[in-house]
């Protein structure tokens, strides 16, 4: 009687080997997967938490990283908005224009991005020297070229739309519009009548940030690029006398047929 009790301890019944096997196959498919998974998330949490490389130190851990690339990252570009395919252009037409010594090596670039909403700011000045992002500031777009988003550009007098493309700054005067300065468009056919329709940058009470508010876009001038009037002098006198000036927008037909940027 004694033998049968003690062989069924250590001769586990079907039905237990059963449940057994049950738990075997839980922790089989169910606990393992589970430790898994926390490993990962446990690792995920770790990398977030990871110091990001300074920025001073890219050239250093990649040297093949281009200047345009570094001088994007160090002005803090990335961070005001501006893509890296529109800076890319820019420096691209800059480069031309200095080879034709239309503009100085140290020379400061503007930039204006009208592939922008006018609630934003889409002027950008760059001192290519320093390195620094001088100016980011709203600028307004002709009224012909669109109300919110500037969607046209024209080259033809009394249109009062935007004109694309590369332009050389020149010197200043006081017009109707106050201190100005007068813009020379050096791509025929998409800007090269800048200078008689009279293309300048000048300062605009309608240029201004409190306008969004009101109207839900910026004011809109006759084809100029208008800044603030609080910061129209500076901007003016520190990309005065052969500057590069830029006005980008995605459009085809200038990007494949500007003699700037293609020539």
């Amino acid at each position: 009687m004694i033998r049968p009790v003690f062989k069924s301890f250590i001769q586990p019944s079907v039905s237990m080997k059963i449940t057994i096997t049950k738990i075997m196959a839980l922790f089989l498919f169910v606990a393992i997967p589970a430790l898994i998974i926390a490993r990962k998330s446990v690792y995920a949490a770790s990398e977030k938490t990871k110091v990001p490389v300074p920025i001073s130190t890219p050239v250093v851990l990649n040297k093949s990283l281009t200047y345009s690339s570094l001088m994007y990252f160090n002005s803090g570009l990335s961070n005001a908005g501006l893509p890296f395919n529109v800076f890319a252009l820019a420096m691209k037409g800059f480069s031309k224009l200095r080879e034709q010594e239309q503009v100085g090596a140290d020379s400061i670039l503007t930039i204006i991005d009208m592939s922008k909403s006018s609630r934003d700011k889409r002027l950008y000045v760059l001192d290519l020297k320093t390195q620094e992002l001088v100016f980011h500031s709203v600028v307004s777009h002709g009224r012909n070229s669109g109300n919110e988003y500037a969607r046209q550009f024209s080259n033809r007098p009394r249109s009062n739309m935007s004109s694309l493309g590369f332009y050389v700054t020149k010197g200043t005067y006081r017009g109707s519009n106050g201190y100005s300065l007068k813009l020379n468009g050096t791509e025929t056919g998409f800007n090269h009548l800048a200078e008689p329709r009279a293309i300048v940058m000048h300062g605009a009470n309608y240029a201004n940030e409190n306008v969004i508010s009101s109207k839900g876009y910026l004011g809109r001038s006759l084809g100029c690029p208008a800044v603030p009037e609080n910061l129209n002098k500076k901007i003016i006198d520190k990309i005065k006398d052969g500057n590069a000036l830029f006005i980008y927008y995605p459009d085809v037909n200038y990007l494949k047929r500007s003699k700037v940027l293609n020539g």
